[in-house]
């Protein structure tokens, strides 16, 4: 039985243009294209009672040859698909709006920004969109990086377009995890649904902002947060909050969850930003 078309080792840690192989032929798919839009135009929106749904894909991929090759079998596959060629479009695209993609198919080796490190940031943004890193860095400590950082599925190149079909129809049709209403790091425990939050036996009465900042920082326990990804994680994209307001915040989270225990967990990182430190690090 035919596999379906493969795609082709591309990736380089360095790919000038003049250095990729064009694609062969690529076989007709097993039916037409649906849509007609664009490689990298915006999705349709989907009808508010669709025949059949058409889960949305966005391919990150800096080759335009294989971009072009993935976004056409997809879409024959009957997925809605747009695309970016960059890693800062692509974090752009969706921390604009995380809930306009369905699967991310996601090159690690990218222009301006590359994939482990936009994964990281829309994961810190606190978006949850499943994402499958598509590359030719198969190595085992490459895989580990990338789902370490935050991917839901890894494969290496040379793939069957049919198998990344599948794979991408596997992760849209198990959808987004929901997300715990407890979550506990160390004796620090909070309950996001009645809003309480205790350290060891001790209750502690925290602001609405307050209760955001801690859930960011409890879901994301050890990794480093920028500034910029706090305020569109808990303000929302184009919040205009200053640097010193920001600051203000965590030190008033600070002085509620650390100080009144000898405990300094929320840590400041340098031109980085914040993390909540893990119980290794103490």
């Amino acid at each position: 039985m035919t596999s379906g078309p493969s795609v082709s080792r591309t990736e380089q840690a360095s790919r000038p243009s003049s250095a990729r192989s064009p694609l062969g032929a690529e076989p007709s798919p097993a039916r037409p294209p649906l849509g007609g839009e664009p490689d990298g135009a915006a999705l349709p929106a989907t009808p508010a009672t669709p025949a059949t749904p058409r889960s949305r894909v966005l391919v990150v991929e800096d080759d335009p040859d294989l971009c072009s090759a993935v976004c056409r079998y997809l879409r024959s596959c009957g997925f809605a698909v747009a695309s970016a060629t960059d890693g800062k479009a692509a974090l752009a695209k969706l921390l604009k709006d995380e809930d306009a993609y369905d699967v991310v198919v996601l090159d690690l080796l990218l222009p301006g920004l590359g994939g482990i490190e936009l994964c990281r940031q829309l994961r810190g943004a606190g978006c949850s969109v499943p994402i499958v890193m598509a590359t030719a860095l198969g190595a085992l400590g490459d895989r580990i990086s990338g789902l370490r950082g935050g991917a839901d599925d890894y494969l290496v190149k040379p793939f069957s377009l049919e198998e990344l079909s599948l794979r991408v129809q596997a992760l849209a049709r198990r959808g987004r995890s929901q997300p715990e209403t407890v979550l506990e790091a160390g004796d620090l425990r909070l309950d996001l649904h009645n809003g309480s939050a205790r350290r060891g036996g001790t209750d502690i009465d925290l602001t609405r902002r307050e209760l955001q900042l801690l859930e960011l920082f409890m879901r994301r326990p050890g990794l480093v947060l920028s500034r910029e990804a706090i305020v569109r994680a808990v303000w929302g994209p184009g919040a205009s909050i200053s640097a010193n307001l920001l600051d203000q915040h965590i030190a008033h989270l600070r002085q509620k969850v650390d100080r009144p225990f000898g405990r300094a967990d929320i840590e400041t990182l340098h031109r980085l930003g914040y993390r909540l430190r893990v119980a290794s690090e103490r």
